[in-house]
């Protein structure tokens, strides 16, 4: 299959909420807004999107329905020490304060309206211990 592109889907009941807490925190704007499905695009990349659709809508099978849970977000950015503070002055839920991490990620853990997890990250060196884990080519700088 030759995939064109690929974006999370968030099941939720408010989803003109969720919706605006993505363009609020995190720079996305509306592709596609109705009262049951929003399709989100990054103003900074248009490859990255991401779209909410009202968990009950008909256009779901009733065996996929559901809030979503058990899904985690991951944003990496350049500046990840910028959008800690921002995040902090805009009084998001920290769950995991700005760390590095050894296996080669500075980052923090926030959540979204849903509590789906949001995973903002910079790709930073890794130890020795998990440099052998990774690709030739995919070792962060």
């Amino acid at each position: 299959m030759k995939i064109n592109q690929y974006y999370p889907v968030i099941q939720t009941d408010d989803v003109s909420g969720t919706a605006e807490f993505y363009k609020r925190h995190f720079g996305f704007i509306s592709q596609y807004d109705s009262d049951w499905y929003v399709h989100l695009q990054s103003e900074a990349h248009e490859a990255v999107n991401l779209a909410i659709v009202q968990f009950d809508h008909e256009t779901i099978p009733e065996k996929g329905r559901g809030r979503t849970h058990g899904l985690i977000l991951n944003f990496e950015t350049d500046d990840v020490d910028d959008e800690y503070a921002k995040a902090v002055a805009s009084n998001l839920p920290i769950l995991i304060p700005l760390r590095d991490e050894p296996f080669g990620q500075r980052h923090f853990l926030t959540t979204d309206p849903n509590g789906i997890l949001i995973d903002i990250i910079k790709p930073i060196p890794p130890s020795a211990a998990f440099l052998k884990d990774y690709g030739s080519d995919a070792v962060p700088s």
